[in-house]
């Protein structure tokens, strides 16, 4: 082991959000970093850097930062999608250290509460009847609340005009505001729909949250599609095992801890836990999967 990994961390460590402050990831990350922070025993500071669906702020740091261990970041699963829908100078499974795997999201579909569509197929049938006309807001181009919304409306065969954000905060934004009529995203909508400012009209997981359990997922309505878009943490290529493994070690106690547990109960995520071998693995898999469904869904790059 080298000097260095055995003073490792000597100084605090910088966590890249790739979303803006305030929605669901930032909400989830900033308690995770604050319990792994006591076990590394130096701060985590978290950045927002949003921006390309997500891509941005990882895609730089990779590129960029030192493999020391001193700056990490979420590795949300754009990256697996944006090289397939243009050309990029980085390369998601080579450029990077996978650290640890750490939730998923859950997605659903909001509309404001004085919407007209009461329901999932309101909305659905309102495409068919203008199509064309009927849109939604997600928070980004290639981000999965877009992908999970083309996907479903190709199999209901009708056409939706996506509006793209740079995160959920302006997003919501809009939505309350009346600039877009439905909103695909994570649930930091939550206090929202809680508060009766919007209706949750689907969800995209494997079944009903136990939050919402009255609302549909898009697999029962018969639209098969299913979605949790799983992400964690990871560093530069090149980082030294032994600080990788004290960071996952931190991370991985931080997820045991009832403070976290607590907000992802919040957020209505589950845990997702794979170590740095697995979660990389795990990416190749779904790198390669991505890639015949962005090109089903005509984003491939030409």
């Amino acid at each position: 082991m080298s000097a260095q990994a055995q003073a490792y961390p000597s100084r605090p460590i910088t966590l890249i959000v790739p979303w803006p402050a305030g929605g669901s990831t930032d909400r989830h990350l900033r308690t995770l970093a604050e319990l792994a922070s006591k076990h590394l025993g130096q701060p985590i500071t978290v950045e927002n850097r949003p921006g390309a669906g997500g891509t941005l702020g990882p895609s730089t740091m990779a590129q960029t930062a030192k493999p020391d261990g001193y700056t990490i970041a979420q590795f949300p699963l754009g990256l697996l999608r944006m090289p397939h829908m243009q050309k990029t100078n980085w390369d998601p499974l080579n450029d990077f250290t996978y650290i640890i795997g750490v939730s998923g999201y859950t997605f659903g579909l909001t509309v404001k509460s004085d919407s007209p569509y009461k329901t999932f197929k309101d909305y659905i049938e309102a495409a068919r009847q203008k199509p064309g006309e009927i849109n939604y807001g997600s928070t980004g181009t290639g981000s999965s609340p877009h992908l999970l919304m083309e996907e479903l409306a190709g199999n209901a065969k009708v056409k939706l005009v996506h509006v793209p954000f740079k995160g959920n905060a302006d997003l919501q934004a809009a939505l309350l505001g009346g600039h877009v009529m439905a909103q695909s995203d994570a649930s930091g909508w939550d206090k929202y729909v809680d508060a009766g400012q919007m209706r949750l009209l689907v969800t995209f997981g494997e079944q009903r949250t136990q939050r919402w359990p009255e609302v549909p997922t898009a697999q029962e309505l018969g639209y098969g599609v299913v979605s949790t878009s799983p992400y964690g943490l990871a560093g530069p290529k090149g980082m030294d095992p032994a600080v990788v493994k004290t960071l996952h070690d931190a991370f991985k106690k931080a997820m045991d801890e009832p403070k976290h547990m607590e907000v992802l109960g919040q957020l209505n995520q589950a845990v997702w836990y794979r170590n740095g071998e697995d979660y990389r693995k795990w990416a190749g898999e779904t790198f390669a999967k991505d890639k015949a469904l962005i090109e089903r869904l005509g984003l491939a790059a030409k």
